[in-house]
This record gives structure tokens, C-alpha cells and sequence, in this order.
């Protein structure tokens, strides 16, 4: 991502595949191998012992700090680490996507000045995606909502509320009765 200033800024970011779930594991100006092994560790670290263990492949791109001491990370707890092969987008195109809907919805409709504020959008984004964003391969479900019944039907007598995110630019809304 290019700020105002002209400066490049890096988002390390990983998705579970069966939920879709976004995390963003770091932002940087300058990316390198040990960056982003330990962002890895660090978001090891934040998940849970059951999503941990539930990570069964990693599918990664070939970006030169993707090493094998990132790689290791992941295999320490028992995952797989899958490269993409070279001019192959579609074996990552679940993340192409998340990039893609990002970048349509919120970072190219604001002014990033920085690395500091390229963060605040990114998991503002990425927290809209992943409590409120219905996706069509979970069922019209958000990630964090997978497993929830569907809602009992209306009586006529309910509100709806509107939620602003991003100072207006993604609007939530939810059913009150």
C-alpha cells in the first residue's frame, strides 16, 4: 500500500480458509525475513490452543522473507507449508480477494498517511469482515457467526440500526426488536 507521502507500507495478514476469518498479524515500511517470523510467532502466540491446532496448511507466497525460519513456525505446530508456484494467483485466491474487497471498501477510499493509520483502517477493516461482513460460501454468515442458528423471524414490531465504520465509508446494520 502507497501512502500520501509516497511511502510504501507492508500488511502481513493471514486467513483460515474455512471461516475466512482475517488476522492481521503486523504492518510494516520495511519487511524483512526476521519481521516476519516473528509476527508469526506473535500470532501463534494470540490464537487459542484449538485454532492453533487446527491449522493444517499454510499457503504461502514466494516474497524472499517468506524463509525457512518462518516456515518453521508453522511447522512446529504441525502445519504444512504450502508455496504458491510462481504466476499461480489462484492457489491463493481467497487472500487475492480479501486484498481485493479491502482495497475496493476501505484503503483506496482513504488518504493513508502513515504506517500507524494504514493499521487503525486495516483492522478496522478486517474486524467489519469478520463480525458483520455476510460471505456467500458461509451461507450469507460472518466468520466469527459460522456456527450460529439463524435468528428468529421478525414479528413486524423491529427497528433496524445503521453502524458507521471508517468514519462512514462501511455502514453495519443490525435488527432491534
Amino acid at each position: 500500500m502507497d501512502t500520501v507521502f509516497l511511502r510504501r507500507v507492508f500488511v502481513l495478514f493471514l486467513i483460515e480458509h474455512g471461516t475466512r476469518r482475517v488476522h492481521i498479524a503486523g504492518v510494516t515500511r520495511n519487511v524483512t525475513a526476521d519481521w516476519a517470523v516473528q509476527q508469526a510467532r506473535n500470532l501463534l502466540l494470540s490464537l487459542d490452543d484449538v485454532r492453533t491446532a487446527g491449522i493444517r496448511y499454510l499457503i504461502r507466497d514466494n516474497a524472499g522473507y517468506f524463509t525457512e525460519a518462518f516456515d518453521a513456525v508453522f511447522t512446529a505446530v504441525g502445519t504444512r507449508v504450502v508455496p504458491i508456484l510462481p504466476g499461480a494467483p489462484r492457489m491463493n485466491a481467497i487472500a487475492e480477494r480479501w486484498v481485493a474487497s479491502r482495497r475496493r471498501e476501505a484503503t483506496d477510499r482513504v488518504l493513508i498517511t502513515g504506517k500507524r493509520h494504514l493499521r487503525l483502517v486495516v483492522d478496522e477493516y478486517a474486524a467489519h469482515h469478520n463480525e458483520r461482513r455476510p460471505h456467500r460460501s458461509l451461507g450469507q454468515h460472518c466468520p466469527d457467526d459460522v456456527s450460529t442458528p439463524e435468528p428468529p423471524a421478525s414479528d413486524g414490531q423491529s427497528h433496524v440500526i445503521r453502524r458507521d465504520r471508517l468514519g462512514g465509508l462501511i455502514h453495519e446494520y443490525a435488527q432491534i426488536a
